[in-house]
């Protein structure tokens, strides 16, 4: 990694944190301090479960319940207990909350208004413009990849997107029961492999890998969300599959696509798969690739299987 690049982020993550407040214990002139008042716009009018809560910020569970109480004690929200499940819980803003809220809102547009209102129509624009790609970078830094059960409510999530995006932009649509077969038996060890991609604990991508005969496999299920396409997360997704199959002792990988699909055929090509000719069936398909992988250690099947139990618990 590039040494001036990390200063660099390390520059640019202080400046922000002096300009917008975040290393004074009275952020936005409040009498408390960042974290509480993220959480208490995070709560929102409607409020919210804690664990969408965690997800979304990264937070650990302990420190989660330390900034509830004392905004508790505050008197600006009520953690309860749903009915139908004990385990569930959700926060919401007392009416001084949303009061405060109110508040913490006006005085955000406020601080916007003056980082804006110092610089030229010109130096605004290239601000706002600047603040809007780092944004869109930073969140695809933010994605996070794991493997997963594929009869997950995400996982599930992730294949109606999939199928949903095929049958809009084919030509006639989209069957999968034409399709050649990736069911969930088949994206598990020791026969494949599903990894799902998240950003603040929701689902915005996956991938999968099917071991179809001794070091062959196939690519299938690859679907990145319209928002975070052409920032590097297809790839990302794509690497971490080529990255199982090669621990598997795969060789070689293969997979097929719909001429429609150009921004995954560009993906495919500049990563270095090669067209081929056809070496399947499939339906929907216009184009077959493959790549060649380099030798790797091999993954014991063993920790791929504990690795997608842990992840249905």
């Amino acid at each position: 990694m590039d040494a001036e690049a990390v200063l660099q982020v390390r520059s640019f993550n202080r400046t922000v944190a002096e300009r917008i407040g975040a290393v004074n214990d009275r952020f936005l002139h409040q009498p408390r301090p960042m974290n509480e008042s993220r959480l208490i716009w995070e709560i929102g009018l409607e409020g919210e479960e804690l664990r969408t809560l965690r997800m979304r910020l990264g937070l650990d569970s302990g420190y989660l319940t330390r900034v509830m109480r004392s905004l508790a004690k505050q008197g600006l929200v009520r953690v309860r207990t749903a009915r139908q499940d004990g385990r569930v819980r959700s926060a919401h803003l007392t009416k001084s909350g949303l009061r405060v809220r109110a508040e913490l809102d006006r005085r955000s547009d406020e601080l916007a208004l003056h980082i804006l209102d110092v610089l030229t129509g010109k130096q605004r624009e290239q601000l706002t413009s600047a603040m809007g790609q780092v944004e869109r970078l930073l969140e695809a830094s933010m994605v996070h990849l794991a493997i997963e059960d594929p009869t997950s409510t995400d996982a599930i999530w992730c294949f109606e997107q999939y199928f949903a995006e095929l049958n809009s932009r084919f030509e006639g649509g989209f069957d999968p029961t034409r399709s050649i077969s990736a069911e969930t038996q088949e994206l598990v060890p020791p026969r494949g492999a599903l990894v799902i991609a998240r950003l603040r604990g929701q689902p915005v991508g996956c991938g999968a890998v099917k071991f179809t005969k001794k070091r062959v496999a196939e690519l299938k299920r690859m679907w990145i969300c319209p928002a975070l396409r052409g920032l590097g997360v297809g790839r990302r997704v794509m690497n971490e599959l080529e990255r199982l199959a090669s621990e598997a002792n795969v060789h070689l990988v293969r997979l097929e696509t719909n001429r429609t699909l150009k921004e995954a055929i560009r993906l495919y090509r500049g990563a270095g798969y090669v067209e081929v000719e056809a070496f399947n069936a499939e339906p929907y398909a216009h184009h077959w690739f493959e790549k060649r992988l380099a030798r790797a250690s091999r993954f014991p099947k063993k920790e791929l299987t504990r690795l997608v139990i842990q992840s249905r618990k």
